[in-house]
């Protein structure tokens, strides 16, 4: 974490809740929604984006708009499991741009990854290299998705840590 830590408060709570859920809402309405006047809000903002709670602001953009696009998962298994076998296959996968999430898991493999590209075949192209790259893959098996019937692109943080005790 960037900054300083320091406890978080119910306010602090919600203002990051809004802010997750738009980023370009202006201060007023935020302070606003969280029962603030708005200089506090602004000054608890700042110190939530000083202290590495907030990390950025970005546009969510509706891809099917652009073009095709394909999401795959994909569960990776890697053929050794030393300290250096990770470091290796998270720096070259972390070079893939389609590659647009990456978890370490427990269970029957090791990495579970989410592919978005303009379809099957340049999925394949992309874990052809990748397996080319002799950067530890043992195995793999992708899962192609058919349908998204929602995705959210923000976390419950006050069902998470507003809760009582």
């Amino acid at each position: 974490m960037l900054g300083s830590a320091f406890k978080l408060d119910r306010i602090d709570i919600r203002i990051l809740s809004h802010l997750q859920q738009s980023g370009r809402i202006a201060n007023v309405d935020l302070a606003d929604a969280v029962g603030l006047s708005p200089s506090p809000c602004l000054i608890r903002v700042k110190r939530l984006e000083k202290g590495g709670y907030v990390t950025g602001y970005g546009a969510h953009v509706e891809m099917e708009k652009i073009g095709t696009v394909q999401l795959v998962f994909t569960q990776v298994t890697l053929s050794d499991h030393r300290r250096e076998d990770f470091a290796k296959f998270e720096a070259a996968i972390r070079k893939v741009d389609e590659i647009i999430e990456c978890h370490l898991v427990s269970g029957g493999f090791d990495y579970l990854l989410k592919f978005v590209t303009t379809g099957v075949v340049h999925y394949q192209t992309i874990i052809e290299g990748l397996l080319d790259s002799h950067i530890g893959i043992e195995k793999y098996f992708s899962y192609i998705v058919i349908k998204s019937p929602f995705t959210k692109n923000y976390y419950p943080v006050e069902k998470l840590f507003n809760q009582p005790g």
